[in-house]
């Protein structure tokens, strides 16, 4: 049977920047294990699969896959999935909701001058914090010295708003480029504090990089060991509501613009917001442009 899909390349506005996302339209009928081929086939960081909901009151049910597992809920298959669903309505909407194995997840369609340009998506559960992790084991992770890694805001830390990740501060603009995985001190401490991914960042953001206010890589294990992301919405939305979490804001929204993939030649722009009321994150939010790439027919 033949099946439509379309790729896209998310948190950008131009081609060949961003995450790239394989959207296949057509999967009700596939198995498991077919999806799992299918997103192998890709290759791309994730592939999502668009089914009916199973309440009618949602707009689709969508599937994730990495190369390697079906993951509950990511950030970047979710706004390029919605852009393409936004793209092909006759009418595009002003939000869908999919239905997702982390739970109901809301995107809000964005457009501009009358076109859609892209979309943001709420996270689907609220923020929590697990394990700290000591600044020299996060710093040999990163292949980086314990004086590269900042702890005067808050120590290495697993966050979650969906799924877990190791967020670190370092300290430098230039220590994030140096930073390498090092897969013997990743694989030493990671089993043992329920994430299996690293999300690190600086608040050192030079002028020509302007007006972001963070700069962020994300490392994970991958198809080939450890891999990294361009583009990473859920580990985004984990430090954006952790980062929230920390100022000082009462009520109201605590907003972000991250950097990410700079150094991989993949530029990307995810844009946050956080929604505080008595002290406490009560929604996490991070949207951005899209560009479709591709289109076509695969069989399965």
């Amino acid at each position: 049977m033949q099946r439509r899909y379309i790729t896209v390349d998310v948190f950008t506005d131009r081609a060949f920047g961003g995450n790239p996302l394989a959207v296949v339209l057509d999967a009700e009928g596939l198995s498991t294990e077919q999806m799992q081929a299918i997103a192998t086939e890709f290759n791309y960081s994730e592939t999502t699969f668009v089914l009916p909901p199973a309440d009618k009151a949602n707009d689709a049910n969508v599937r994730i896959f990495t190369v390697r597992s079906e993951l509950p809920f990511a950030g970047h298959p979710n706004v390029g999935t919605a852009f393409v669903l936004a793209t092909r309505a006759a009418q595009a909407p002003a939000r869908l909701k999919f239905e997702e194995k982390a739970g109901l997840v809301p995107v809000e369609i964005q457009t501009a001058q009358g076109k859609v340009v892209g979309s943001e998506f709420a996270a689907p559960k609220p923020l929590s914090k697990g394990a700290t992790v000591d600044a020299k084991e996060a710093a040999a992770i990163l292949s980086l010295s314990a004086a590269d890694i900042r702890i005067d805001r808050h120590p290495p830390m697993i966050a979650s708003v969906g799924l877990p990740f190791l967020i670190v501060e370092i300290g430098s603009r230039d220590a994030v480029k140096r930073a390498k995985p090092d897969a013997t001190a990743f694989w030493k401490t990671f089993p043992a504090v329920g994430a299996d991914a690293v999300y690190f960042y600086t608040r050192d953001v030079p002028a020509a990089e302007q007006p972001l206010d963070l700069q962020a890589r994300m490392f994970h294990p991958g198809s080939a060991g450890l891999s990294e992301d361009p583009a990473t919405g859920s580990a985004t939305g984990a430090a954006a509501a952790f980062l929230a979490d920390l100022d000082a804001v009462s009520d109201g929204e605590v907003k972000l613009r991250i950097g990410q993939g700079f150094d991989m030649g993949r530029p990307s722009l995810l844009l946050t917001r956080a929604i505080k009321k008595g002290g406490a994150v009560v929604s996490t939010h991070v949207g951005g442009n899209c560009v479709q790439i591709m289109e076509g027919m695969l069989r399965a």
